[in-house]
């Protein structure tokens, strides 16, 4: 396996705190839904997971219509994540992967969406401990 490239992100205090990168691209305040007052300082580790995975997902989709000769034009991706509480008190994420995918039916566009959950990095890494549902809208 060939490395592209590697993403560092540094955190410090945690859900209510920041997250900081070598570089300086990333530099975050967090919000914290779960404590009143802060839900609103910034975003919450599962709104930024939903912005990335909604991007990763959207090149796989993209990559996924190409490779059955269906074009994409103006497609959209809506990731909606979730932070559940399981039995044992700890978490786990719910993830809803909802496409627009305009000019394509409901069978070819559920073969696409489910083509790019094959190949799609986040898709993979979720496998098995998280439930994601793939919805075209």
């Amino acid at each position: 396996m060939k490395t592209l490239f590697t993403a560092e992100a540094i955190s410090k205090d945690g859900r209510s705190g920041t997250i900081t990168s070598p570089g300086g691209l990333l530099d975050l305040q967090l919000g914290n839904p779960l404590e009143p007052g802060l839900e609103k300082r910034g975003p919450n580790p599962e709104l930024l997971f939903a912005g990335a995975y909604s991007a990763c997902y959207h090149g796989a989709l993209r990559n996924a219509a190409k490779k059955l000769g269906t074009p994409l034009a103006e497609s959209k991706v809506r990731a909606m994540v979730s932070l559940l509480e399981d039995d044992q008190g700890g978490y786990r994420l719910a993830v809803e992967l909802h496409a627009y995918l305009p000019g394509t039916d409901q069978a070819q566009g559920q073969r696409i969406m489910d083509e790019a959950h094959q190949t799609c990095p986040y898709s993979k890494a979720l496998r098995g401990d998280t439930t994601v549902k793939l919805l075209v809208d």
